[in-house]
């Protein structure tokens, strides 16, 4: 026996300050480097989203945590006994570096729970700590599993005063009683009990997939290596994660808002309609997707459509589905007290009319112009339109403090 090849049933999303080990981390649950990109090898540091993905199981002859393994044997106890296989898993790993919040704000639309990375080297928290936190609370997170990590490099003294500094820290918030979870990523020390503590924190949720189905884009590309002769071409490919519903092959789909068009100095958007050649997990092909991973979903359009990440931001959807996409939109907002993410504590101003904010729904980030202003509502412009396929749909308002995209609240659209 082996354990069974299947798609991923969780999302979690690995965030925190720059340099405090996401990546490594990733690589000591996953086995997978997550930074691909040569523009992040030559600077060192995640860009756009990476993710990798893992299997977890239980051995049935050790004690918690030791049983808990990510591979079909166990290190432990040297059995033969293969460990019973308990789910698959992805992760996310989200940048760190401050100007590409959006890319992590995109990215907490489609997490299920998270992993907050945090120094033990270092003082506690970080701008970039703080700014992640904050965000994770915003998009709606419940279910955060903190990781203490690079214990190797401190005393016993400094990791114990840093573990009361972070559980004052999530004190009275929405994090409170999350475990921390002290390791060394490099050594995979701990590693064990780490997944003991996402097994119990992060359940899969429960999925409708008789919903409309709905998959928010975050990457798009094409496959064709340079030369391919023509009758080798295959069609561009979209990867994203499904959010509600379920799709399969030769299904007929739409991706929203689609592709801009001028004419005579006027901008609409028109949307893109194909049908569903593949749908892939890293290397598991399968036939039917639902919620949970990034899937990569093979289509019939000219691969020049999808080259680049050009669609991410954008959604797919059931061909027939009746979704609206909006230019201009109601949002009931909140702000938050401080402008998150900068040294100084900068208090957040009440937004004002003919004001542009940056706006994140789901995968997409767009621009907005203030049209109307309340106490708590505002009505938007917004330079590209988006999808909203239900109503009170969560975002996230960000706006220029000292030349940066700062995140300072959030609310839901009305429609």
């Amino acid at each position: 026996m082996s354990w069974p090849k299947v798609q991923p049933e969780v999302n979690i999303g690995v965030v925190g300050h720059v340099d405090h080990g996401k990546t490594t981390l990733v690589q000591a649950l996953t086995g997978i480097w997550t930074s691909k990109h040569s523009e992040e090898l030559k600077r060192g540091m995640t860009i756009k989203l990476g993710y990798a993905e893992a299997s977890f199981g239980i051995c049935k002859n050790c004690k918690k945590p030791d049983a808990y393994v990510n591979e079909e044997s166990c290190r432990q106890c040297g059995s033969d006994e293969e460990p019973e296989f308990l789910r698959r898993v992805s992760f996310l790993d989200a940048p760190g570096h401050e100007i590409l919040m959006a890319t992590m704000l995109s990215g907490t639309a489609i997490l299920d729970g998270a992993i907050l990375v945090v120094a033990a080297n270092e003082p506690f928290p970080q701008p970039q700590t703080r700014e992640h936190f904050v965000a994770l609370g915003i998009v709606g997170i419940k279910n955060l599993v903190i990781v203490q990590n690079k214990i190797d490099v401190v005393t016993r003294d400094q990791a114990i005063a840093q573990y009361k500094q972070i559980t004052e820290f999530i004190k009275g918030t929405w994090a409170e009683g999350s475990p921390i979870i002290p390791v060394s990523a490099l050594h995979k020390i701990n590693i064990d009990a780490l997944i003991e503590a996402i097994e119990e924190r992060i359940p899969t949720p429960k999925r409708d997939l008789t919903k409309t189905p709905i998959m928010l884009v975050v990457r798009s590309f094409d496959v064709n290596k340079p030369g391919t002769t023509f009758d080798k071409l295959v069609g561009g490919v979209v990867g994203g994660s499904i959010i509600q519903g379920k799709f399969s092959i030769g299904q007929e789909i739409k991706i929203l808002p689609g592709i801009r068009v001028e004419d005579k100095g006027k901008v609409t958007y028109e949307p893109i309609y194909t049908k569903i050649s593949s749908l892939r997990f890293g290397d598991l092909e399968v036939n039917e997707a639902k919620p949970g991973g990034l899937v990569a979903v093979g289509t019939y359009l000219d691969p020049s459509v999808t080259k680049a990440d050009s669609l991410m931001g954008n959604m797919v959807t059931d061909a027939k589905a009746d979704i609206p996409v909006l230019w201009n939109i109601r949002v009931e907002y909140n702000l938050l007290e401080r402008v998150v993410g900068s040294k100084d504590l900068v208090k957040v101003e009440p937004i004002r009319n003919k004001e542009v904010l940056m706006i994140t729904v789901g995968s997409a980030t767009t621009l907005g112009t203030v049209t109307h202003a309340k106490s708590n509502e505002i009505e938007l412009e917004l330079k590209k339109p988006i999808p909203v396929w239900e109503n009170n749909l969560r975002l996230v308002i960000s706006r220029q403090v000292g030349g940066r995209w700062r995140l300072v609240g959030w609310g839901q659209i009305k429609i």
